[in-house]
């Protein structure tokens, strides 16, 4: 008994003694069996895994993998890849673009006159295009003193058809409707309104009824139809702005980058009237110049038509 005890004790605390018994045990064995009784036990062999576990096991991994990775496949595909063009537009557009275009010398510019000559000559479309004017000014739309805005009536008219439609009451409705109004009155306009309804390119509105609009400045805003008094649509007179309307008078603007972008006719108008509608636009732009701007204030001008090749204009 007292031989087992100490052989127990030996065990229990995994430390190599000498072992003194009565009968004189061989060290050997002693040291053989603390040592088996100091080994950990040996884990169980694992069996054959099923192809199902693999799978999962190899899903852990790349998950753990892609995590571990700063380039994930996700990110990858969240940075937008920019994508460097090699050809030009002349190269990248239609037949029909490419044999106009060789008209056009790219460095040079053209009077006005002979400038839209040209466009008329080089508009591809079937249907009748339109002939848009661009001036890049020299100003900052930030500034309220430069924010360049006006209104002007094309001799040769826009060559659309344009419905308008005149808030006003009593006498005035009768006005406008013998001037040529297509909707005119109140209670029936605003009955429109509130249904979402529009059924017109301008919206006049005398200065009393402007109260009562207030109401759908979301939904006439957003369409450029809220009436303005700098461009003419709010007024007391409202025969002779229907009239205006009906002849064919614009509002321009300038963007954010400080352009005008403005539609003065079709094609189908020829290069005389045209250029009257042309020259009308430049003469009031260059008259609502900003008396506090000091530098270049028309830096660039281009004719051109709906789908076709940009013109430069001479200064």
């Amino acid at each position: 008994m007292a031989e087992a005890k100490k052989v127990k004790k030996v065990k229990e605390s995994d430390v190599i003694a000498e072992v003194i018994s009565e009968d004189n045990v061989p060290e050997v064995k002693v040291e053989k069996e603390i040592v088996e009784t100091s080994e950990p036990k040996a884990k169980a062999k694992a069996g054959k895994r099923s192809p199902k576990a693999v799978k999962e096991v190899e899903e852990k991994q790349a998950k753990e993998e892609r995590k571990a990775s700063p380039e994930s496949s996700d990110e990858a595909k969240k940075t937008p890849v920019k994508v460097t063009r090699t050809r030009t537009k002349e190269e990248r557009a239609g037949k029909k673009y490419r044999e106009v275009a060789k008209l056009i010398e790219k460095d040079k510019h053209y009077k006005l006159a002979d400038a839209l000559e040209l466009a008329v000559k080089t508009s591809t479309t079937k249907f009748d295009a339109t002939v848009e004017l661009h001036v890049n000014l020299g100003v900052d739309p930030r500034q309220a003193d430069q924010n360049v805005r006006d209104t002007v009536v094309l001799p040769a008219g826009t060559g659309k058809t344009i419905r308008v439609a005149v808030l006003a009451e009593d006498e005035d409705a009768k006005k406008a409707q013998a001037a040529g109004a297509d909707i005119a009155g109140s209670d029936n306009l605003l009955a429109d309104l509130e249904k979402e309804k529009i059924d017109f390119d301008v919206l006049i509105a005398t200065p009393t009824m402007m109260a009562r609009l207030g109401k759908y400045a979301r939904l006439l805003g957003p369409r450029g139809l809220m009436p303005n008094p700098k461009s003419g649509t709010v007024t007391k007179d409202v025969e002779a702005a229907v009239k205006d309307s009906k002849a064919g008078r614009v509002e321009f603007r300038v963007d954010q980058a400080g352009i005008i972008h403005l539609g003065m006719g079709k094609v189908s108008f020829g290069a005389d009237k045209l250029t009257k509608n042309a020259e009308a636009i430049m003469a009031s732009v260059r008259a609502a110049k900003p008396a506090s701007l000091k530098s270049n204030y028309i830096k660039a001008i281009t004719v051109t038509t709906s789908m076709g090749p940009g013109i430069k204009v001479e200064l």
